[in-house]
């Protein structure tokens, strides 16, 4: 087990369960390895925590629990890059942001494709789709 120190407190995690992003996230490229938390509260939404920069950590959720027509279907190179096959699980989440006015929003023009099996994760973005970025959770 290896601890970090975060906004959150101290983090003891296992380094074999650590979250790979191969690419980074939009905007975050250089951070890769990241640790999934549970929200304490009970609900749809839980943290991912860098282990690179304890600064940074990002809201997810599924998105289907709010807009049940979203789906995405990762193509050949990000089972590739996520390596898995067509049969592997792959589920999809979104970065869920809450400004100061609570009007909270999901970015669902760039969802994460995550594979269990892999324990690796992808941001993708969708090309002319119906939804944006600041995806209205009302």
């Amino acid at each position: 087990m290896k601890k970090i120190e975060s906004r959150f407190g101290e983090i003891e995690y296992n380094p074999d369960n650590t979250l790979l992003f191969p690419e980074g996230l939009i905007g975050f490229e250089n951070l890769r390895q990241f640790v999934v938390m549970p929200n304490e509260k009970e609900g749809p939404l839980f943290w991912i925590q860098s282990i690179e920069d304890a600064q940074v950590a990002f809201v997810l959720t599924d998105p289907t629990q709010f807009y049940y027509d979203y789906k995405v279907v990762p193509d050949g190179r990000e089972r590739q890059k996520l390596g898995i096959s067509e049969d592997d699980d792959c589920h999809v989440v979104a970065v869920v942001t809450v400004p100061i006015d609570r009007n909270i929003t999901l970015n669902l023009a760039a969802p994460i494709l995550f594979a269990p099996k892999t324990n690796r994760a992808l941001q993708v973005v969708l090309e002319g789709a119906k939804f944006s970025t600041r995806t209205s959770l009302l």
